[in-house]
């Protein structure tokens, strides 16, 4: 199975988070984390596993203006 990861860093650790489970773990380094978010995930979908794998969350991106962003005006 191929899950998503989204990694941000706090302070001196790195967080992953695994939004398709739901799972979270963090590190000293991005492969650190990594490999935390993988075992956490591991043991999470060992106690908890997906029945019906149509219900996986969708995973896109967006964009959003700040006040820096110039906007085109149409």
């Amino acid at each position: 199975m191929i899950l998503s990861a989204i990694i941000h860093k706090e302070d001196d650790m790195y967080v992953a988070e695994c939004p398709e489970v739901g799972t979270v773990s963090q590190g000293s380094s991005i492969e650190e984390a990594l490999a935390n978010l993988k075992e956490a995930t591991e043991l999470y979908l060992e106690e908890f596993p997906i029945k019906d794998k149509k219900q996986l969350i969708l995973t896109t991106t967006f964009g959003v203006y700040t006040q820096g962003d110039k906007i085109a005006k149409v």
